[in-house]
């Protein structure tokens, strides 16, 4: 029915900046910001089945079967694939497991990453060799963030963060901390103090510490924790920015000896990882 399970890597990403540009007539917000992947990634098992059965093997707590991601992706490239194939695609399935190492609901695109890991590889894995523009279009019926995971090299994203374009950035070390909560994106994005008219940034090129995060004052205020932790870390020297609309906040360094002592004089009460910026996904090459 179905063969042993493979693991593949589902890496993680930093908004280097994020501004909020406007409100749109739809109710989302116009944004420009620059997606940085990074080698600490969830791993995602997958096993390809001929029984049509899409299953989810242990369990993941507070999170129901109806609404796991990685399921989500695999039922919608199934439903792609019948409405292209037909009878063809009728057998298709998979059992799907997930390790998860990124923080959940940290700002680093964890879950989005997830589901573009179980795209590309059920793409492969069932035969479909659907491009990668086919793949981008599905993405944003999972996530908005979905779609810089299939892209799979570092971007600027702009309009809600779907239009991507190439970016070339330099090698860096990143300190991530991970503060032991969770940020409702949604209660930011309608705080009546968020700014939504920054000027969008002329790129490329892009130079490390252009511009700034404008949810980061708002999340700041309602989470002092978030604070707490970008302060230290301004105190001790380094550039901080919060990703995306938090927990995560982050800083850049140059070497990973750098990363490492800054990461060795955190108070115990904080938490956090050492990790590389990358230059590409390593699935990159799993879609035309």
């Amino acid at each position: 029915m179905s063969a042993a399970l493979q693991w593949y890597p589902a890496p993680g990403k930093l908004n280097l900046f994020l501004h909020v540009l406007g409100r749109r007539a739809d109710g989302y917000h116009e944004l420009q910001t620059v997606f940085r992947l990074i080698e600490r990634a969830d791993r995602v098992g997958i096993a390809p089945r001929d029984d049509a059965e899409l299953r989810r093997t242990g369990a993941l707590p507070g999170v129901p079967a109806e609404e796991d991601l990685c399921l989500r992706a695999a039922r919608l490239l199934k439903e792609h694939a019948l409405a292209r194939l037909g009878p063809a695609a009728r057998g298709l399935g998979a059992d799907i497991a997930l390790e998860k190492i990124l923080p959940v609901g940290g700002g680093l695109g964890g879950g989005s990453s997830d589901a573009a890991t179980v795209l590309l590889v059920l793409n492969r894995l069932w035969g479909l060799n659907l491009a990668r523009a086919e793949l981008l279009a599905l993405a944003p019926r999972l996530g908005a963030d979905v779609a810089l995971f299939v892209f799979g090299e570092n971007a600027l994203g702009e309009g809600i963060g779907e239009r991507l374009s190439r970016l070339a950035l330099p090698p860096a070390w990143y300190l991530v901390l991970s503060p032991q909560l969770s940020v409702s994106t949604r209660e930011i994005f309608a705080d009546r103090a968020l700014t939504r008219n920054s000027k969008p940034l002329k790129i490329p090129p892009f130079f490390s510490g252009q511009g700034h995060n404008d949810l980061e004052p708002v999340v700041a205020r309602r989470y002092p924790e978030i604070a707490a932790q970008l302060e230290w870390l301004r105190a001790h020297g380094a550039d901080a920015r919060l990703t995306g609309s938090g927990a995560c906040v982050f800083a850049e360094l140059s070497s990973e000896s750098e990363a490492l002592a800054l990461s060795a004089q955190l108070p115990g009460a904080m938490r956090g990882f050492v990790t590389r910026g990358l230059e590409r996904h390593p699935l990159r090459d799993w879609a035309a």
